[in-house]
């Protein structure tokens, strides 16, 4: 395996807990926040913005908002991202 190999993107959705979604609104127009995008920077650290559908129905537009600085949004991201690592770390090849 070579060490000097650049990976240009980490990165993982992962579906809100019903019981962590909240609203937020943009241009006008509330959007209920059903997914994450998360991104494992250079540094190693994590970055997250969140994603949905307007509250009205509709398609919308695939706008990003920031995710609040909870506790349990924080936990969120941090078990999604242990989670993938160690679906990576255990995967099988080209299938």
């Amino acid at each position: 395996m070579s060490r000097d190999l650049e990976v240009s993107a980490l990165a993982i959705n992962v579906t809100i807990p019903q019981a962590l979604r909240w609203t937020d609104t943009r241009r006008g127009e509330a959007f209920m926040l059903t997914t994450l995008n998360v991104r494992l920077l250079p540094d190693g650290h994590l970055a997250a913005k969140a994603y949905g559908r307007p509250v009205g129905g509709g398609r919308g537009a695939y706008v990003s908002f920031p995710v609040p600085d909870k506790p349990e949004l924080a936990a969120l991201v941090a078990d999604a991202a242990s989670r993938a690592g160690a679906l990576w770390a255990a995967h099988r090849g080209v299938g």
